[in-house]
């Protein structure tokens, strides 16, 4: 076990599920206390569970094209909550269309987020960043 706590869900009205899944295990097996929140989650939601569990990052995806409208704001919100220092990771189909991935992670970097992953990352190449990014390599 590394100590360290993330926080997990698929933001906004987006409902897939298998992912989440998919990550949740990875994550746990690689040694992470993992707090899944599912599907349907708010920022609030991540926020909340991200202070009770004294959090070391939150992971958000979203798979139906919406995320840089849920995205929106959660740095802004987590810093006036007092995770000042919360790592933000976020994956999947973030944006409707075909919008080059490259400008993609440009919006989401500016949004706040640390990391930012196409659709497809396999969750080996998260875990190495979150463990570099948290110093357990």
């Amino acid at each position: 076990m590394l100590n360290k706590t993330l926080v997990l869900g698929v933001i906004g009205a987006d409902v897939h599920a298998i992912g989440n899944k998919i990550l949740d295990y990875a994550l746990t097996e690689a040694g992470f206390k993992v707090i899944n929140l599912g599907v349907m989650v708010s920022q609030e939601e991540f926020i909340n569970a991200a202070i009770e569990t004294d959090a070391d990052a939150i992971l958000v995806s979203s798979l139906y094209g919406h995320g840089e409208l849920d995205c929106r704001g959660l740095r802004e919100k987590c810093d006036e909550a007092g995770l000042k220092d919360i790592l933000l990771y976020v994956g999947g189909n973030l944006v409707v269309g075909k919008t080059p991935f490259e400008e993609v992670e440009k919006k989401f970097k500016e949004m706040g987020f640390n990391r930012v992953y196409p659709p497809g990352t396999l969750p080996d190449t998260a875990i190495a960043d979150i463990k570099k990014d948290l110093g357990v390599e």
